[in-house]
């Protein structure tokens, strides 16, 4: 079944860009934007379950302080634009669950350092998205909290772990929204959702503590569009806030690329390679780059044979540190019995396999300098996002044996870590269709610092095979 909520009200079907020039011409109140939207979620929510944490009246009251007729006192142009925030970062006010429900919900004394930069683009948060557990998994189905659904298609998953933010802006319940990425968790849920999702070099955004502790930094923050101007928007307007002065600026992007590139491509992955299908698929999407002009050479990512273990090392480390800090860090109702199959596994492969944990942090550590050097030959890398069609719910279900779930895991997400390990961005396109009717994204990656490629390259392919929309 496919599930939207587009309608004729304040929202319509504009893309964040477009409602943010009818807030500044008056055509549409802030207000009147958040209860639209605050409308579709409740209209959409019962078949998706996106939604972590609501904050209506909050979202409001905070609309009503957006002056009519223009932006607001700062001059910024998303001010009253409703969106979401993932439920991993701290919104002060709002707890934060980061897709489990292990302890007590309390608020957060105050706002992250992403938070604190998002919301200072003028954005209106009326709520916390859902996500998989910690974000561990490319499908959010807790058993208690229930799975997110695709609006595309409900009997399958809305990816993960942005599952939520990427429902809701595929639904039409809001025009932008939150996610972030820590082994392709933009990427993943626009690829299956038909959205736009770029993760961004590592530092260009302001990030949580929790994230900046990390041995390697492999989460970035972004967040989901159904528009290429709306990426660059926000990016343009987080740059504003906050910019990262050891990487070359975004600036404000409005075209195609002109130059042409030259263009890696890879069906086999960093582990396992995509099904005929999608491999096909990307070899139609490679056609089109070359009808557009562009050079596209087959080429193997620069990897060792054992990258996809010492991910999957790295990542299970990451699932023992929740476990091991939970009480500390939640307080005497966190309980570690009502985590799922897969962190619990995750954590029991990394205390079996500490012994090795050194030499893998090394090798992956050396991947990102492997990186640098093979962009010196390629401009962009092409790939699927995902390796097969998107799965059905249940697929993926953190109750199945641990093995059984990280086994599907690998099959179907192969292409999208090696741009968190080494830093690089990388932006999902919604650039083809599997045979059953869903979204299959398409990915290209590029050196580090140069997502302002990636944003004008995205609006000429935008350009010539307009995307998809679910409404239609």
């Amino acid at each position: 079944m496919r599930v939207h909520s587009f309608t004729d009200d304040a929202l319509g079907d504009l893309d964040a860009v477009g409602l943010a020039e009818h807030l500044r011409a008056g055509k549409v109140s802030a207000r009147e934007a958040v209860d639209a939207a605050i409308a579709r979620i409740e209209k959409v929510a019962g078949d998706l379950n996106p939604i972590a944490y609501q904050a209506w009246d909050r979202a409001r009251a905070e609309a009503g302080t957006v002056p009519a007729g223009g932006p607001d006192e700062t001059g910024r142009f998303l001010a009253g634009v409703p969106t979401l925030v993932k439920d991993n970062v701290d919104v002060a006010g709002m707890p934060t669950m980061a897709g489990t429900d292990a302890w007590d919900p309390r608020p957060a004394r105050r706002n992250g350092d992403f938070a604190d930069q998002y919301l200072a683009t003028g954005l209106v948060a009326l709520g916390k998205s859902q996500l998989s557990e910690y974000g561990f998994s490319a499908s959010a189905e807790h058993p208690r909290l229930g799975a997110v659904r695709n609006p595309w298609n409900t009997e399958h998953t809305a990816g993960a772990s942005s599952s939520g933010a990427a429902a809701l802006v595929a639904a039409g319940a809001v025009p932008i929204a939150h996610a972030n990425d820590g082994g392709g968790s933009i990427r993943i849920p626009a690829a299956v959702n038909g959205l736009v999702g770029l993760k961004p070099t590592r530092g260009r955004l302001a990030q949580d503590k929790l994230f900046r502790d990390m041995p390697i930094r492999i989460v970035s923050d972004g967040v989901v569009t159904r528009t290429v101007r709306d990426t660059a928007a926000f990016y343009r307007e987080a740059e504003r806030v906050h910019r990262n002065l050891e990487l070359p600026p975004v600036g404000d992007l409005t075209r195609p690329i002109k130059r042409r590139l030259r263009v890696a491509l890879n069906t086999s992955g960093v582990g396992r390679g995509a099904d005929p299908e999608t491999a096909a698929l990307t070899e139609k999407t490679a056609a089109l780059l070359e009808d557009l002009g562009h050079t596209v050479t087959e080429a193997e990512v620069p990897v060792g044979p054992g990258f996809a273990d010492d991910f999957l090392l790295y990542w299970a480390m990451l699932a023992q540190v929740m476990l091991t800090t939970g009480r500390a860090r939640h307080g005497r109702s966190w309980d570690r019995t009502r985590h799922d199959n897969l962190t619990l596994g995750l954590a029991r492969h990394a205390r079996r396999n500490l012994h090795r944990l050194p030499g893998a942090i090394t090798r992956l550590k050396r991947a990102a300098n492997q990186a640098e050097l093979w962009h010196e030959r390629y401009d962009v890398a092409l790939t699927p996002t995902l390796a097969t069609a998107t799965p059905r719910v249940g697929h993926l279900d953190p109750t199945l044996e641990h093995d059984v779930i990280i086994d599907r895991l690998l099959d179907w997400v192969a292409f999208t870590p090696w741009q968190n390990i080494t830093g690089a961005p990388a932006i999902s396109l919604p650039l083809a269709t599997t045979a059953g009717g869903l979204p299959q994204g398409m990915m290209f990656g590029a050196a580090p610092g140069h997502e302002a490629l990636l944003i004008e390259l995205a609006y000429e392919l935008e350009e010539a095979v307009p995307f998809a929309r679910i409404q239609d």
